[in-house]
């Protein structure tokens, strides 16, 4: 009777362990379409591939600045709309610097567009900093585009291969450890079997 229990209760937490296993296995694969769909085509679509140093040449705070919006017509932004140009020593050009790659979408006028435009004497104070920064590091990395399609240079990328690289790194931890539960418990199942027929 103790010997029928203990099988019983074997047999449950196998299949504990084997749906365990099959979640973790699940979940892994959902998270890598996830991030190839969202993380994987912003890493791929981005042409600034390339580290180099860039030299400030000079940088400008503008009041106000016209850009077109997502309907199509202008509208006054809000914030100091800063201009950094900067020396790129791979060319030996003077070229525009971006903050990401989205900036350049978001407003191609301005190298740096606030994420909150609510408070505007923030938003100043922030660019006023950014620009004191600009001034006493003028020597800086930066990216640019080596097949030329774009002529201006961006500060950090949104997605390095070792962004990509960490964001892969969880999913196959999660499916390599599902994958072993897997197969400790079929290794179990199997010495079982092996030892109920001896």
């Amino acid at each position: 009777m103790l010997a029928k229990k203990l099988v019983t209760a074997q047999k449950r937490g196998e299949t504990r362990a084997l749906c365990l296993g099959l979640g973790m296995v699940a979940c892994s694969m959902m998270i890598y379409f996830f991030i190839g769909i969202t993380v994987v085509p912003f890493h791929t679509k981005s042409v600034w591939t390339t580290e180099t140093i860039c030299k400030l040449l000079k940088v400008n705070i503008k009041d106000q600045v016209l850009c077109p919006n997502s309907e199509g017509s202008e509208d006054v932004f809000p914030y100091p709309c800063l201009q950094v140009w900067v020396n790129l020593t791979a060319c030996g050009k003077e070229v525009m610097l971006y903050e990401m790659e989205d900036t350049l979408e978001r407003n191609p006028k301005c190298s740096y567009v606030p994420d909150k435009l609510k408070n505007s004497e923030e938003v100043k104070a922030l660019i006023e900093k950014i620009t004191s920064n600009f001034k006493k590091y003028p020597t800086f990395p930066c990216y640019y585009d080596p097949g030329g399609t774009q002529t201006n240079v961006i500060l950090s990328r949104l997605y390095t291969p070792k962004n990509l690289l960490f964001a892969f790194l969880w999913p196959t931890l999660m499916f390599t450890g599902g994958c072993l539960i897997i197969f400790l418990v079929k290794i179990s199942q199997y010495v079982s079997v092996l030892s109920a027929w001896q």
